[in-house]
This record gives structure tokens, sequence and C-alpha cells, in this order.
């Protein structure tokens, strides 16, 4: 494993599982400056070979075979399942590691992974890549000092022929239940959620009902049934009502109320990014300053632990601070 130093040798990362997401990030990887792409790994070889034909990396079956090549970092963007023994071996080996929410198939396997980190003094991160949407950040930026009342979400679409092994609570909903979570700076308390399983194996529609330790009520609607992809976030504060479409990046915010039911209104500026762009940078950036990431292992765990709840997987618990909720 190389040695990195802030402004030394180049981050050696890798990327295992060629998917959809790995390929976006053995992508961003190859472009990033400072960061060499040492390879990607996957036991679907014409996978492999569609990503090293375009990006000029290495190509490896197995997990060993990219450790043995020489990384420090790798992305973790197998199959859930996949996710702990895959973590568990490259943290062993002293490996920095991002692991595409969720953080695991269950808590308890969360729980083993972040101790794994924290003892072996590598830096864990969690995928949840909506924190890195501008909008999102335009949104969480305008909520500055206000007093938030409610928060409702909608994110639902078509069904994914490449969803096996989880439902949209996993799939689709915890990026919301972190969102609600960092929005309020507050644990969730309370949950009502109703689920159903239309045409999937697992549960494809799902509306979930929340309150946070701050009295915050909030609410999201998400399925596979949708035949378009809808992304929006409402969020209403005593002085304000923000909408925001997280597909188009448009932020509006409404103001100044009056008592003839008339109300100022604008929209925010929204910064241009890519958000897995912004979501790699900031892991590289952690990995070479030693610091907290953005979405540490704590966050990943408390939002898989809510969406367990969601599915009556994991029995109901007082909330607690959690140090990774960041602002």
């Amino acid at each position: 494993m190389t040695k990195i130093q802030d402004g030394g040798a180049s981050l050696r990362v890798g990327v295992i599982g060629c998917g959809v997401m790995g390929k976006n990030h053995a992508r961003v990887f190859s472009e990033l400056t400072g960061v060499t792409l040492v390879g990607v790994a996957d036991p679907d070889v014409e996978q492999v070979e569609f990503v090293t034909s375009r990006l000029g990396c290495g190509g490896f079956a197995s997990l060993d075979a990219l450790l043995d090549a020489g990384i420090d970092a790798l992305t973790i963007a197998a199959p859930t399942q996949l996710h702990t023994p895959i973590a568990l071996q490259a943290i062993a080996r002293g490996v920095h590691v991002l692991v595409e929410k969720p953080i695991a198939q269950l808590v308890e396997e969360g729980t083993r992974i972040i101790d794994a980190a924290a003892k072996a003094g590598v830096t864990l991160m969690v995928g949840h890549v909506e924190r890195f949407n501008p909008a999102v950040q335009s949104i969480k930026e305008a909520l500055a000092g206000e007093d938030i009342l409610s928060i409702q979400i909608t994110r639902v679409g078509p069904f994914p022929p490449r969803m096996s092994d989880i439902g949209v609570v996993i799939d689709l909903a915890v990026h919301d239940i972190d969102l609600i979570r960092w929005f309020t700076g507050s644990e969730i308390a309370e949950i009502q959620p109703q689920t159903n399983s239309i045409h999937a194996a697992r549960e494809d529609i799902a509306l979930l009902q929340f309150r946070t330790a701050s009295g915050v009520l909030a609410h999201i609607n998400t399925n596979w049934l949708t035949p378009f992809k809808a992304r929006t976030v409402h969020v209403a504060t005593r002085n304000k009502y923000i909408t925001g479409d997280l597909i188009t990046r448009q932020v509006t915010e409404c103001f100044d109320y009056k008592p003839d039911g008339s109300y100022s209104m604008r929209h925010l500026s929204v910064a241009y990014a890519e958000p897995l762009r912004a979501e790699l940078v900031a892991f590289v950036e952690a990995v070479r300053s030693k610091s907290a990431p953005v979405v540490g292992g704590a966050d990943g765990l408390a939002s898989l632990d809510i969406a367990m709840r969601c599915l009556g997987e994991r029995p109901a618990s007082q909330p607690k601070r959690v140090a990774g909720l960041r602002g």
C-alpha cells in the first residue's frame, strides 16, 4: 500500500462491483487529479473488460487480486449482501473504504464494519450521494436557523430490472431517511410505516411517516410503480416554504406571508456539479487529511436502522444522538 500524505503520492484506488454505480465510480476516479485508478474487480469478465477497455485501468476477477495490486482506498459497489465481507477484508489490509448505501444488509453487520474501521484507523464513508446533490445542498442552506415544522419527500419511478435482493425502502427511502436526519439535525423518534408488494418479491411501495426527536413531522412516498422518475422535497418552516426538484435541480422559496394570503417567492441559487464527483472528492479529501468523512459510518448505520424498523425487522428503540450527524 502506498503511503499517502497531504500533497504526496497519488492515491491508489480500486472499485469492486461493475454495475451501474461501480462503472460511474471508476469513471470519476479515473478523472480526478492526484488519484490513480488501479483497477476494477467483478466476477463478470465482460463487465470488467467493458470498464478496462474504456478507462485503461487494470481488471481483476476477485477482491484479493485487486488488493494485491496495491490500493489505498476502495469503493464497494457490490450487492448489499456482500458489503460486510468485502469491507472487513479491505479494512484488515489497511485500505480506506467507501461503501455504497446501505452500509450493510443488517445493522449488526454495519456495526462490525464501523468497529473494524475504527480499530484499523482507516477512513470509512457511506455513499449517500444525495447529500451532494446541489439542489439538496441549496435546501440545506436555506434551512439554516429555521424552525422546521414538516418535511415531505417523494422518490418514485419504474421498477429497476437490476434489483433483486432489496425493496424500495432500502434502495430508495434510505436516501430520504438520511436527508431527514441531516436537514433536522435530529434523530427519528417515531415511525409509522405502510408497505406493500404489488409486482416485486420485496416491497415496491412504501408510505413512511416519522416524527423526529425535535418534533418535526416527516413523510416519505416511494415506489417502483410510477412510469417516470420523480424526486421532490417540500419543507415547511415557521417562516418559509421550500420546494425542490432533485432531478431538474430547481429550488424555490416562499416567504413573507401576508394576512391577505399573498407572499413573496424566489428561486434559490443551485450550483452546477455532479453529485458523485463531489462525493468522491470529499472521500479523497477525508483520506488525505485524516478527517471525519461527510457521511460517516454512524450516519449510514442510523439510516439503515430506521429503514429496517420500517420493514419490521428491527425493534423500536429510544432515539440517540449520533456522533456522525454533521451540519
